[in-house]
């Protein structure tokens, strides 16, 4: 299991994804699930994955391969919109899945994979889009605007309490380190290094990057602080009628 997110803002684009792609008693391996395309003054380009590693890669090798292949029907640089690239990988997934179908039958396991593809093509808005296994994709909306794969419900609180298309770029990036952190606390199957890059809306050139660990001074400090954070808010909770009562109690005598 694994976990990334993609946010869309007003002023652009953050993405963030783990590392961890198997996890046991004795086992854990790591791979990097963000992959970054990208040519300067005409598209930069996100993909994040999920699910089945052999699928994933696959795909991302179709990707690499059409691009350098002048005889390919389409490929990243060919779309003159983002929902194209993401019906486009989604053909890609679906072929991939489509091979070994009988195999992983046979063998009762599955090789579906899933995807968020984001970014911004020069003289088009920056979005992005989530691709199911089934090929078909959907997009951000206003009132959610955020997407994620993998196990995502650890690291879903935050993202709605806290985000709307007006929250600035930077606090979004926070955003997906705490939601992130979040989910490696409470479940295994995710884990460290962290990725993080950001996509500036109408700056179409390669996406601040960054890879953090636990031991990242920003990682560990923001870790911290939001710790520290809730557990001060938790202790500023209104108190129980009964509690008040007891508190006046002590207090008189």
């Amino acid at each position: 299991m694994t976990y990334c997110l993609a946010i869309k803002v007003n002023k652009g684009l953050v993405f963030a994804s783990d590392s961890r792609t198997n996890a046991g008693v004795d086992y854990i391996a790591t791979y990097s699930k963000m992959w970054r395309f990208c040519w300067p003054g005409e598209r930069s380009i996100v993909l994040l994955t999920s699910g089945s590693l052999a699928t994933s890669q696959a795909v991302v090798n179709a990707i690499k391969r059409d691009l350098e292949n002048p005889e390919a029907k389409f490929n990243l640089r060919a779309g003159k919109h983002l929902h194209e690239l993401a019906e486009y990988v989604g053909k890609l997934s679906q072929a991939e899945q489509k091979q070994h179908a009988e195999a992983m039958e046979r063998s009762g396991s599955s090789n579906e994979s899933n995807f968020i593809i984001g970014g911004q093509i020069a003289g088009q808005p920056h979005e992005i889009f989530l691709i199911y296994p089934q090929g078909n994709y959907i997009s951000a909306s206003d009132d959610t605007p955020y997407l994620q794969i993998g196990e995502n419900k650890y690291g879903k609180p935050i993202l709605d309490r806290i985000l709307s298309g007006a929250t600035s770029l930077e606090d979004a990036a926070r955003c997906a380190i705490v939601s992130l952190d979040s989910t490696i606390r409470s479940n295994i199957s995710v884990g460290p290094p962290v990725e993080l890059a950001m996509l500036t809306a109408n700056q179409v050139e390669a996406p601040y990057h960054q890879t953090f660990t636990l031991n990242s001074p920003m990682y560990k400090s923001m870790q911290k602080q939001w710790t520290q954070g809730l557990k001060r808010t938790f202790n500023r909770l209104p108190r129980f009628e009964w509690e008040k009562k007891a508190e006046t109690g002590s207090a008189q005598k």
